[in-house]
Order: C-alpha cells, then structure tokens, then sequence
C-alpha cells in the first residue's frame, strides 16, 4: 500500500481503507487481518502509513482509531494556532521576508516556518505504539515500512525503511534508501510541508542532515514498495490523477501568493505520483507483448496496480471550511489570500478541522466503493509472497 503526501488531505485516505476493509470483510477476511505486506507512506501519508503499520495484527481495530484521530481533529492538535503562537512563527516570518533586511536582531535566530508543529510531536506520541511494530515486524504479520523525507543537506530524497529481512539498500539518481528503526524524528521531517513546517534533524551516514517534506524531489513514489519486494500495489492518492483544467475567469486577476503557493504544493504532491502511475502502466503495457522466453531474460516483472484518489477537487471542498479554523490562523492565512475561493488549494493542506477531514473520510469512502469490483479483483488472487527485489519492474 502506498500513501501519498498532502497534509490534511490524507484523511481522504483512511475513508478509502474504511471502505476497502469493509469490501473484505464481507468478501470473507479476517477482521484482524493485515491486507498489506508491505506499507509506505509520504508526508501525512508516512504518519498513516506509519500508525497503520503499528497495528498489523489487529488491522481494522487500528484503522478505527485512526479514524477516530481524523474524525476528530483540531488544527491545534497539529500547529500553534493560538494568537501568540501564531505571531511568534507566521506573523514574524511574513515579516522577515518583508523586511528582513532591516531586523538585524532575527539573524541570529530567525524564524524557522510560517507555522510552529511542536502539538504534532505529542499527537505522535499519542497514536503511535512503536513497540508494537518492531513485533509486528518480528512475527512477519508485516514484511516492511517505509516512509520518505527530503534532505535539504545534501540534496537528496532518501526513503527510511524498517524490515527484519534482509534487504539491500538501493541508490538511484538523486534518491537513496536507508535502513532505519522508524521513528518520531522520521515522520516530522516526512511531514514538513515546505517553509509551512520546520525542517527537522536526522542523523543520516553518520552526520545530521535537515529534511523536508517527502514529497518534495520524490520522482518515483511507487518505487520503494518495488523494491521492498511488492508485486501488487494499491496507490491512494490525495489529489485527482487527472485534473480538470480549471476556466480561467474572462478578466483572470493577478495571483495571490496563496494562488502561487497552492499551485506549487500541487506539483510537489500530485504531479509526482501521476506520473508514476502513468510510467508504470506503460511498463506493463510493454511488458505485456513480450513472449515468457523474453521475459525470463528482462529483469523487468509486471506489476498489478490499483490506483484510487479523489472523484472531486479537495480545494473546492477545503473552501467550504476555511471558516473552521481558528481566527489567528485565518487572519494569518487571509494576509496572502488564502481564505480566498482561488486560494484556498493552500488551505487544503492546513485545515486540520474536522468538518473538512470528515467530508474527506466520506469522500474516500464513496469513491472506494465506487471501484468495489476492482478491489475484489485486486484481492482475490492471495499474492505468492514477496518475491526478490532484483526481480522487479523498473523503479
């Protein structure tokens, strides 16, 4: 399974699992089983990705609770959105950029991103049961975890993966794999949308580097599940795979930097997965003309792929709800104009309110039931095991 980045529109994720779950269920699964060999996950998605795989013995018992975070959420559960806490990050780092050159008292200790996630670190700590993982992993009811974070260091996307067997790292252009004992740090520095969250620490071949969210430079998202071992994949996206061109106004009105600012996360989180999708279908599509003679001689293997994301646009939705946040964070957001209709792609990745995340949930959950028949097909074959990651498609 794979998670794809997009701060608080993964909730759309766990509707499509709720969804998902229930078509086994009544397809004849075990409640308590695990559906997912192999788990990852990117920004919001790695922290789903992560607490899912925390709860491979009793999956649905975990999804639950899971959603019960998501059906529930305050933004104050994930950033500072008290008005101090709000002028000590945002209002401060709008200023420096405005007049940075003139506060020579912020060089020594400017600020760090225009929203402060230390609440994020104790909801972590909350839903997260690391040890149970570490057994899960331990007692093969999960093969491997994987999340991805961007080094802002050294320039490189490096996936963080945990698995008790014995897999090689790889090492591709401009992206890495490190084997890992997952943990708090990683899911921070995964999750750190750009200059939105700070950047945070790992200590990564032996010297600390500063990453960033992982859906920044992530050119082959499906990959580390390739690699991991994956021969099916179910891609749940937080965006929709083929957007609709939006009709510009007869007078179009110069963009806000909110307008600038969505248009740039919807490169970092969408585009890459798209493409990805698109690139892997074409490799099966050629692979499907080879005769089993050529193919035993390719160390290229089709890969089954099941993709859902959302039927709507979640930055329509997100602007039914920008009301919802707290005031400091609208006044906040308001200043670059992302209370705005036209702005309000930026908003879809902060409203961590749970009138938006549960329309999300209900969203995900009737777009997965929309595709029941390919789910059922997609499961109903019981995978021959994880097969060598030298054998798989190209990642």
């Amino acid at each position: 399974m794979i998670l794809t980045g997009g701060g608080a529109r993964a909730a759309y994720q766990i509707g499509v699992l709720q969804s998902v779950s229930a078509i086994l269920l009544e397809a004849g699964w075990s409640p308590d089983r695990n559906p997912y060999d192999i788990i990852c996950g990117t920004s919001a998605g790695a922290i789903n990705a992560t607490a899912l795989a925390c709860h491979a013995d009793d999956f649905n018992n975990g999804l639950d609770r899971i959603a019960n975070v998501w059906e529930n959420f305050t933004a104050e559960q994930v950033y500072r959105a008290d008005s101090l806490g709000v002028l000590r990050s945002g209002a401060r780092w709008l200023s420096l950029l405005s007049f940075g050159w003139l506060m020579r008292t912020w060089r020594a200790n400017p600020p760090m991103s225009l929203l402060d996630n230390t609440p994020l670190v104790n909801l972590l700590n909350r839903m997260l049961n690391l040890p149970k993982l570490d057994k899960a992993l331990a007692e093969g009811k999960l093969h491997a975890l994987a999340v991805t974070a961007s080094s802002y260091t050294a320039g490189q996307h490096i996936t963080f993966y945990q698995s008790e067997a014995d897999i090689e790292p790889w090492v591709r252009t401009q992206r890495s794999a490190v084997r890992a004992q997952i943990g708090i740090e990683h899911l921070l520095a995964s999750s750190a949308i750009p200059l939105i969250f700070p950047a945070t620490p790992i200590f990564c071949a032996g010297r600390r580097e500063y990453f960033g969210d992982g859906s920044m430079r992530q050119l082959a998202p499906i990959s580390p599940a390739i690699h991991l071992g994956a021969d099916k994949v179910l891609v749940i996206g937080s965006g929709r795979l083929l957007e609709p061109a939006i009709d510009p106004a007869a007078h179009a009105q110069y963009p806000t930097l909110a307008q600038i600012a969505g248009h740039a996360m919807s490169s970092i989180f969408l585009d890459s997965i798209a493409g990805d999708v698109e690139r892997l279908n074409r490799i099966n599509e050629t692979l499907s003309f080879l005769t089993p003679e050529q193919l035993a001689r390719t160390p290229l293997r089709p890969i089954q792929m099941l993709s859902i994301s959302p039927s709507e646009r979640l930055d329509t939705i997100a602007s039914r709800h920008i009301g919802s946040l707290p005031r400091p964070v609208r006044m906040l957001l308001a200043g670059i104009g992302a209370t705005e209709v036209r702005g309000a792609a930026l908003a879809s990745y902060l409203l961590f309110e749970k009138s938006y995340t549960s329309e999300l949930i209900a969203l995900g959950r009737q777009d997965a039931l929309a595709h029941k028949a390919e789910i059922l097909a997609f499961f109903s074959q019981e995978p021959e095991g994880v097969v060598a990651p030298a054998l798989r498609a190209a990642s």
